[in-house]
């Protein structure tokens, strides 16, 4: 129990086991003198310090949090890009593989297209043959463009003018030239005379818009089995 002595200069003893009051101050806020201001200052720093800690307490705690949060994100991307790196390389991979088989398809193409330019030729020039005019040779004597000698025999200059006609009208040939003309004996009848001649066309391929093509890979099995792995 706590006993205060209310009464001016009187003495009471403290019960043993228990305290007094007397000697203790509180701190006097301008009660005379300079001590008050000091007090103050005091109280006003020991505040300071008291929030400064208290920020540094909770500044230390953010970062820690978000360090926590980013090494959480850190470790996450570090996954994603190794599950992103093997895709990537599988891209890369299935990218090249079909521009491999592009080339190849591109080449097989160009080869089968250049496979049929002597059959259209001869084919033009047979179709173009009129009556009475017979051939003997056909060669070629140049390529890029594709130049064609033509010699032969026909019963009349005529025939040989009408035979020019067709050439040109053809889609495949171009420039055809008459480059000479002589008249001889025929070998069936060396009474009668028969023009032998030479001339030359010029192979030109039409514009594709006037063809008719078939694509190489027409079905989808064939198309499937064009694009499957050579070790497969």
């Amino acid at each position: 129990m706590i006993e205060v002595n209310l009464l001016p200069g009187g003495k009471k003893g403290t019960p043993k086991g228990g305290f007094s009051l007397k000697g203790l101050k509180l701190p006097s806020f301008g009660a005379g003198g300079g001590g008050g201001a000091r007090d103050r200052y005091v109280l006003f720093f020991w505040g300071a310090a008291l929030l400064s800690v208290g920020y540094m307490a909770f500044a230390f705690l953010d970062v820690t949090g978000e360090r926590e949060e980013l090494e959480v994100r850190l470790e996450e991307g570090r996954q994603d890009s190794v599950r992103f790196a093997a895709l990537i390389a599988q891209t890369n991979e299935l990218t090249a593989r079909r521009d491999l088989l592009a080339q190849r398809v591109a080449m097989i193409q160009q080869i089968d297209a250049n496979r049929f330019v002597w059959p259209h030729v001869l084919d033009e020039i047979g179709a173009a043959v009129p009556d009475y005019l017979w051939l003997r040779e056909v060669i070629y004597t140049g390529e890029n463009p594709l130049v064609v000698h033509i010699s032969g025999r026909a019963g009349s200059l005529f025939a040989i003018t009408n035979f020019t006609r067709r050439l040109e009208a053809s889609r495949f040939l171009r420039g055809a030239t008459i480059e000479s003309t002589q008249a001889q004996p025929s070998e069936a009848n060396p009474d009668e005379m028969v023009q032998v001649f030479d001339m030359s066309v010029t192979y030109e391929a039409p514009p594709l818009d006037e063809l008719e093509t078939v694509p190489l890979f027409d079905t989808p099995v064939a198309a499937q089995a064009a694009a499957a792995p050579a070790g497969n």
